[in-house]
């Protein structure tokens, strides 16, 4: 029988690819590019507007207020040199104008979220490092959705409570018992976020724990948030408390 003179063209060699030539397209999908830095503080702006639109003129007026002030201090301080004054006042009123928008973009977050279920735990998860956050809320009523949230740190052990007073103070009155119990030394304070009186507002919940006195080491706090986990299992989150679904931009909140 004859043989095939034919060439197999899975044995023939891949023709050279020449030096100058374009690399062959890859069809895998690339992955999303993250937003730029611009463009999120372009996303922040928009976002700030729609629910503050006074921030622009804001803006506007601590940019020129500041360049102003520049320019006295060059023209008094330099000898008459205004261009001095103009140089250091451009990027200091740059700098004042991010700090309005920061501050507004802070409040525009928060009002987002405001009066959905998991909001006190979201404005509490904007702690800075040193605080131990739970994610989920420690104590819910399932008809009313009424929440506390918890966060341990050199204070001691916060609870934050979601809901009119008169409601969660069952809630809460329960978790301090337990706390008490089990860390005897430990102070545990409660902070009422909402809009009744007495109670702190969502956007300065986490300003409010973060005054609260020191009375902790690291080490301690570590050793504290230990030993409430190891309780046991959490509570099941009800239907319509999400923590994440509620929680705002930090990038907003921080004017990044």
């Amino acid at each position: 029988m004859a043989k095939n003179s034919a060439p197999d063209a899975a044995s023939e060699p891949k023709p050279k690819r020449s030096l100058f030539a374009r690399k062959p397209k890859d069809n895998k999908p690339k992955p999303e590019k993250k937003p730029g830095r611009l463009k999120q503080m372009v996303d922040i702006f928009k976002m700030t507007r729609r629910s503050d639109p006074t921030v622009v003129w804001l803006m506007l007026l601590v940019f020129l207020g500041v360049i102003a002030v520049s320019l006295a201090v060059g023209f008094f301080a330099f000898n008459g040199n205004w261009i001095t004054g103009l140089i250091l006042g451009i990027p200091l009123g740059l700098l004042g104008a991010m700090l309005v928008l920061s501050r507004r973009a802070e409040r525009a977050a928060f009002g987002q979220i405001e009066g959905k279920p998991g909001a006190s735990g979201a404005a509490l998860n904007t702690l800075r490092r040193g605080w131990v956050v739970e994610e989920q809320p420690v104590a819910v009523n399932p008809r009313s959705q009424d929440a506390v949230f918890r966060a341990v740190g050199r204070p001691g052990v916060v609870l934050v409570t979601e809901g009119p007073s008169h409601r969660v103070r069952t809630l809460v009155q329960a978790e301090q018992k337990k706390l008490n119990r089990i860390l005897p030394n430990v102070t545990v304070h409660v902070i009422e976020s909402g809009r009744e009186e007495g109670q702190v507002p969502l956007a300065k919940v986490a300003k409010t724990v973060q005054k609260l006195k020191k009375e902790l080491t690291k080490a301690e706090v570590s050793a504290v948030g230990k030993r409430i986990s190891s309780l046991g299992s959490r509570l099941p989150i009800p239907k319509g408390i999400d923590p994440y679904k509620a929680r705002p931009d930090r990038k907003a909140a921080r004017g990044r």
